[in-house]
């Protein structure tokens, strides 16, 4: 089992080499502890996978969704460190398509996406209704990302 084990972790944990012993290890233990749960009618490697796949999302969960798939940049060599400008490219893109939009749908991105205000803070700074605001917002969001797509291509 603990060689089956080995392989179902280490095909799903590239990312994760070192975690694969210790998963098996778990695994193991969890078999041993929860033999009762067995059922002989079913065959024993669905249950051995069942438990090994509760440990794999333990271990997600541990690690955090995205933790896995980041390195930190203390460890990134010096040339792979992104570049900083006085204004990043992302801050420079965002402010290109922003000034695609009407205004209406622009001044309403920003005060509620960017500046982070409340839609009645929003609303009261602006004149406009929540209701009108909110859709202005919702409008504006799509054909961003329409925009972006469109951009991307």
């Amino acid at each position: 089992i603990a060689n089956r084990l080995r392989g179902y972790f280490s095909r799903r944990l590239s990312s994760l080499p070192d975690e694969t012993e210790d998963l098996v290890q778990e695994t193991l233990l969890a078999l041993h502890l929860q033999r009762g749960t067995y059922d002989p009618r079913w065959p024993v490697s669905a249950w051995v996978f069942a438990i090994a796949r509760h440990k794999l999302f333990d271990l997600f969960r541990r690690h955090g969704r995205h933790g896995a798939m980041h390195e930190p940049l203390d460890e990134l060599d010096e040339a792979c460190h992104p570049a900083s400008d006085a204004e990043p490219s992302a801050q420079r893109d965002l402010a290109v398509l922003l000034e695609a939009l009407p205004p209406a749908q622009c001044a309403a991105i920003v005060m509620t996406r960017i500046e982070g205000l409340s839609m009645s803070e929003a609303s009261c700074r602006s004149g406009v209704s929540v209701a009108a605001l909110k859709v202005q917002v919702h409008r504006g969001l799509k054909r961003l990302a329409l925009l972006a797509r469109n951009d991307a291509t």
